[in-house]
């Protein structure tokens, strides 16, 4: 135990000492007693030998030691001297303060006997002369007593003697309660003296009761009467000792059909009460009604508890049916906390009077329900309001006028604007702090942060599905366009369903998920092994492969379009027979009508980029005199001595000496996507091309509408280079494939180009 305590410093060892020494003399009282008994050199033991202390002191010191020992001894004692001084006095004054206050205890005792002495004579004089006074009185007070009973009896014949009177005034008034205590109150009186002294009151009492309880039946099974009323009547019919049991069941019956008739009508009620019109309190007033009843039932028939909470958790529970399909229409957060509140109410009026139906927990499972089903659909309504902006641009009677630029614009603020409105609705009800929302709250949060997660997945499913070609679905329930009109705006669709994927990945899931985390932070349902329930980074991954999906998508589809003319270009002719050529031909301009449609339709979607690349010549190509006739003139004396196998050797040694990327990674930009497709396009020429057999016109039919090709192109795309390569290659590949490749004169070429311009410029006139 000793070696266990906490080790204190010497000032407080030498009180202790003190203190031990001063209160206890034996020496075996000390605490450090048993310890100090084996250390003779301890100088605060008892068994402390001087000698020994100071032979040890001696070998272990030198002279210097010793007198700093000395001087450390010397302060010690001076110390100890004060502290014993100190405590000396300290008791002194306390014991001489004890003293003084045991003289003033004495001195205030000294005359309290003699007053207790008077007190108890005056005490004893006072209880005598009550006897006395008791006594001389006692005979008149038994006689006011025997006067004061007489009296009472008077009165009680006087009343029994009146009681047909008083029945019949009841009867008349309806006043049935007041007829049953009356009665009940003269039934004792009855039962000792009806045969003999008061038969004729007995017989008109009965007379007028058994009209009262006739009455009182009629009104119990009256469908007029409330609930309240017939309660009250069975309870009279009961005090009146009227065999109810046998009526329970139809009471019983009668309740169920008054709970039929409590119809919870959401609409009515919330407008009702931002009205203040009396719709609202009608149901207050049935629920008290049913109230009432219930509390007589359990007076009257106290074993009917188990069929109370049966009706009493039905009539909740239909309740909670009713509002779960009104919150399956669109509402506003408003309108469910106010027929929750209802509800809540009504719980807990009858949670007064029948706590045995645990109403609370029974209406927080349907509550659960409740909130998800409005959860499940708000997100519902979002992603259909989503799927109507996107698709007004395919319906029929507004594929035309419904531009893809208003498209996306609507569809990213149905996304954004409309998914804080669902977040700040849910806001609404995880702030309401009354009744049973209030113990939701965790799981509100949950249910919001999983509704997102669910709602975007379910957002991209949608996307997928409205990019499917054969949608006949959408098509027949939407009433949405169909032929040529709507293959078109399908594809332009395709496009605003890329940029909103990926504005969903870049704006709209970074503000949902700062919303989420400042209001919506917490949930303890899923708990840490199932992970958060809304996940962003799932999401953003999501939305960017989509992105690409429909950005690749719409090139291909556009690619395809594109494909088909020139497959029909290059099926259609003989080309082993074809004639010289005289114009470019018309699926040139076909061509870039086409392209032209994808500019448009990127304009309005896409965001620019930056264009790389850029060349001012042409590889030996005279397109670009177009505009310029002088430039036009030095072409043509510049090419007109080469050899015409020249020009097909150039475009061999292009092939081996220049590496140019042909395909990279399509961008979320206009020149992108353009040239994307273009390359497609071209690739796709090139393998139609080595499909056929050319002649030396055909080749250079098609010499002629490459060569015409190259500045329009160039116009459109940012990697002018692979352009120029990928031209370059179907000159190229009619080559190969033709049976006497020689190519047009540049001067010839060049004025067929020239001719071709004119007539394209005369056209733009005209039509402007």
């Amino acid at each position: 135990m000793v070696a266990d305590e906490v080790p204190m410093d010497d000032k407080a060892k030498r009180m202790r000492d003190l203190l031990s020494s001063f209160y206890s003399p034996d020496p075996t009282m000390s605490s450090d007693s048993g310890n100090a008994s084996s250390k003779l050199d301890d100088i605060n033991s008892t068994s402390f030998d001087p000698d020994q202390y100071m032979n040890i002191l001696v070998h272990k010191s030198n002279l210097e030691g010793l007198l700093q020992r000395h001087v450390e001894m010397a302060a010690e004692i001076k110390n100890l001297d004060t502290d014993l001084q100190m405590l000396v006095y300290e008791n002194y004054n306390k014991f001489i303060s004890a003293t003084d206050t045991i003289k003033r205890m004495k001195s205030n005792i000294s005359g309290m006997e003699t007053n207790m002495e008077q007190l108890l004579e005056k005490i004893m004089s006072v209880q005598s002369r009550s006897d006395s006074v008791n006594t001389s009185l006692f005979d008149k007070r038994e006689h006011i007593e025997k006067l004061h009973r007489t009296c009472n009896l008077l009165r009680k014949v006087q009343f029994i003697y009146d009681l047909p009177d008083r029945l019949g005034k009841c009867i008349k008034s309806e006043a049935y309660a007041d007829a049953v205590r009356f009665y009940t109150g003269a039934t004792p009186i009855f039962k000792a003296y009806g045969d003999s002294s008061f038969q004729d009151c007995k017989q008109a009492s009965e007379e007028a009761i058994a009209i009262i309880v006739k009455n009182l039946q009629e009104k119990l099974f009256s469908d007029s009467e409330s609930i309240q009323l017939r309660a009250e009547a069975a309870v009279l019919l009961k005090q009146l000792d009227f065999p109810v049991d046998n009526l329970k069941a139809k009471l019983l019956e009668k309740l169920e059909q008054s709970i039929a008739d409590i119809q919870l009508n959401p609409e009515e009620n919330n407008n009702a009460s931002m009205d203040l019109s009396p719709l609202a309190s009608a149901h207050e007033e049935a629920i008290h009604e049913f109230v009432e009843a219930v509390r007589a039932f359990r007076v009257i028939f106290p074993d009917s508890e188990g069929q109370l909470v049966k009706l009493a958790q039905d009539l909740v529970t239909k309740n909670f049916v009713i509002t779960e399909e009104y919150v399956k229409t669109r509402i506003f957060p408003g309108d469910l906390i106010g027929v929750l509140g209802v509800i809540w109410n009504d719980v807990l009026l009858i949670d007064e009077v029948l706590p045995e139906a645990a109403l609370s927990d029974h209406s927080l499972e349907a509550a659960k329900v409740v909130v998800t089903l409005y959860v499940r659909s708000a997100f519902s309504h979002l992603l259909q309001d989503i799927s109507d902006s996107l698709l007004k641009v395919l319906k029929k009677d507004g594929a035309e006028q419904y531009s893809l630029e208003v498209a996306l614009e609507a569809s990213t603020k149905a996304v954004l604007q409309g998914g804080m409105n669902v977040l700040l609705d849910f806001r609404k009800i995880l702030d309401n702090d009354s009744g049973i929302l209030v113990r939701l709250r965790e799981l509100i949060i949950d249910w919001v942060q999983g509704g997102f997660q669910d709602f975007f997945r379910q957002l991209e499913d949608q996307f997928i599905l409205f990019s499917r070609r054969n949608n006949s679905a959408a098509i027949l329930v939407h009433g949405l366009a169909e032929g040529a009109q709507g293959d078109k705006a399908f594809i332009g669709l395709v496009l605003v369903l890329a940029q909103l994927s990926a504005f969903i990945e870049q704006t709209v899931i970074p503000k949902i998920t700062e919303e989420i985390a400042a209001s919506f932070s917490g949930g303890s349902v899923r708990g840490y092994e199932s992970g958060p329930a809304f996940v962003p980074g799932e999401i953003c991954r999501k939305f960017r492969s989509a992105g690409e999906k429909f950005l690749h998508l719409y090139i291909n589809m556009k690619t395809q379009r594109i494909s088909l003319l020139l497959k029909k270009r290059f099926a259609t002719p003989n080309w082993v027979k074809h004639k010289e050529p005289r114009e470019v031909h018309m699926f040139v301009d076909l061509f870039l009508q086409e392209l032209e449609v994808i500019v448009n339709e990127v304009k309005q979607i896409l965001p620019q980029g930056i264009r790389k690349h850029r060349r001012t010549d042409s590889n030996g190509s005279s397109a670009s005199s177009r505009s310029n006739p002088l430039r036009e003139e030095k072409m043509v004396r510049s090419n007109t001595q080469r050899a015409r196998s020249q020009l097909l050797e150039t475009h061999l040694a292009k092939l081996f000496k220049q590496k140019v990327e042909i395909f990279t990674k399509v961008e979320y930009t206009q020149e992108s996507v353009v040239t994307t497709t273009v390359k497609l396009c071209l690739k796709s020429l090139q393998e139609f091309v080595r499909l056929q057999t050319f002649n030396r016109s055909g080749f250079q039919q098609i010499q002629l509408d490459i060569q015409f090709l190259r500045i329009p192109l160039r116009e459109i795309v940012e990697d002018e280079a692979a352009i120029d390569f990928l031209l370059d290659e179907v000159i190229v590949a009619t080559a190969e494939r033709c049976l006497d490749p020689i190519p047009l004169e540049p001067p010839i070429l060049d004025k067929l180009i020239q001719a071709k311009l004119a007539k394209t410029r005369e056209q733009n006139t005209i039509s402007s």
